[in-house]
């Protein structure tokens, strides 16, 4: 029993650690965004509320958020569950697995961030993925994954790809080069989008087998 509670409360150290790391990240980059600061939200984007709306349309800040609410609990209890809190972690795991591996081989190397952007750039990109990914491997919980789990979890990333469209064909801004329709074109963008969502369906299985293969955690 003191061994399990000792791996509990290395559980909740490590979720802690995960959740401040995405809000401190979360908010300095908003405050950025709404100060022009931020690159990818820049001061002569028109309004306050265009640049706040803009940046909480990233599928990066999206899956963060998504990853804080997901650990939330375990900072509390390391053996949390729940019907909806299993769709929310696998949902969270994979958003922001997406988003480590599109930012590494698409959108990093076009990127310099400098400064407190660099820090903050790290945290959204780095530092969240490899700790989101790494404490669900080692400390669990687990076994969560039912095949019911990976079909809900589908449904926030093809949400988003409907409203980065539509927010797109409304606005002529999209939050990504690779779906600027109108730089690229439909065509383009959609075969790109297909390629995120076949490396989604990839993903959830590899979760599911995960899940299934790796030792119950705690």
């Amino acid at each position: 029993m003191t061994e399990l509670r000792k791996s509990d409360r290395r559980a909740r150290v490590v979720h802690t650690v995960l959740a401040v790391v995405v809000v401190l990240s979360v908010l300095t980059e908003l405050g950025r965004a709404i100060s022009g600061a931020n690159v990818l939200v820049p001061a002569d984007a028109p309004g306050t509320g265009t640049r706040v709306l803009r940046f909480f349309s990233y599928f990066t800040i999206q899956s963060n958020l998504l990853v804080l609410a997901a650990v939330l609990p375990l900072t509390r209890d390391a053996r949390h569950d729940g019907r909806g809190w299993r769709v929310l972690r696998l949902t969270s795991l994979l958003g922001i697995t997406i988003t480590g591996l599109v930012y590494v081989f698409v959108l990093g190397p076009a990127l310099n961030p400098t400064g407190l952007g660099w820090w903050t750039n790290a945290g959204l990109h780095y530092v969240a993925p490899v700790l989101a990914l790494g404490s669900w491997l080692l400390l669990g919980p687990r076994p969560r994954v039912t095949g019911a789990t990976v079909g809900w979890s589908m449904v926030w990333p093809l949400a988003w790809i409907g409203y980065a469209l539509a927010l797109g064909a409304l606005t002529d801004w999209y939050p990504y080069p690779f779906l600027d329709v109108v730089e690229i074109g439909y065509a383009a963008a959609l075969r790109n989008l297909a390629f995120v969502a076949v490396l989604a369906v990839v993903l959830l299985l590899g979760f599911r087998l995960a899940d299934r293969r790796l030792p119950p955690a705690p």
